[in-house]
């Protein structure tokens, strides 16, 4: 159970930092509307399947073999959260909320794009080859189950909270737009988490 906690509160802190899937997601529904952010997010959660499936087959064998791997993604993953922290704080940076025009999409082409979008993204990927391993334990059973598991809470996160950022992307931009405090307030919070997680993960041992 904690296991599960600490990838849905890693994911929450990932999700609500600007990243390429906020940006095609939000930016998408404010120009093309609420359907066209659903169809969108439907291709991005199918990529968070593909990449939950690679993962609790490949790298399970993969860290089984070469233990030096375990640690090497290890080592990776708490750099780029670390990295992820201080892009999240750092002065300057747009917000994905902007307002800007696009040209409307097909609704296959929407699917597509997110689905792309997020194979593409560079989070999602170490997410999955060096953050979720961190919390899979030989002990407890079969790996690929524990995969499965925090995987499943991890899209769960990432669809609700993404699913609620296309409902109200429009809205929410013109409120960011007047209120800038809480915007910077997001981003502190979303960094000091990451910032956290970092660290932990550098400085834990590995089960």
């Amino acid at each position: 159970m904690q296991s599960l906690v600490a990838v849905a509160v890693i994911e929450l802190g990932l999700v609500l930092t600007p990243g390429p899937n906020m940006i095609y997601l939000t930016s998408r529904s404010i120009s093309q509307g609420r359907r066209a952010g659903m169809i969108s997010l439907a291709g991005v959660a199918l990529g968070f399947v593909v990449y939950l499936a690679a993962a609790a087959t490949g790298l399970t064998a993969l860290f089984a073999a070469v233990p030096e791997a375990y640690h090497a993604v290890k080592l990776a993953g708490a750099a780029y959260l670390a990295w992820l922290a201080w892009q999240v704080v750092r002065p300057g940076g747009g917000s994905p909320f902007e307002m800007r025009p696009l040209s409307s999409h097909s609704a296959r082409r929407l699917f597509g794009m997110g689905l792309v979008t997020n194979l593409l993204n560079p989070k999602i990927a170490l997410l999955y080859a060096a953050l979720i391993p961190q919390f899979v334990d030989p002990a407890l059973g079969a790996t690929w189950w524990q995969f499965l598991q925090l995987g499943s809470a991890q899209i769960a996160v990432a669809v609700a909270v993404n699913g609620l950022l296309v409902l109200t992307a429009a809205a929410t931009a013109g409120y960011l737009a007047q209120h800038r405090r809480i915007l910077a307030v997001q981003r502190y919070v979303s960094g000091s988490l990451l910032g956290f997680f970092a660290v932990k993960m550098a400085v834990g041992k590995p089960a």
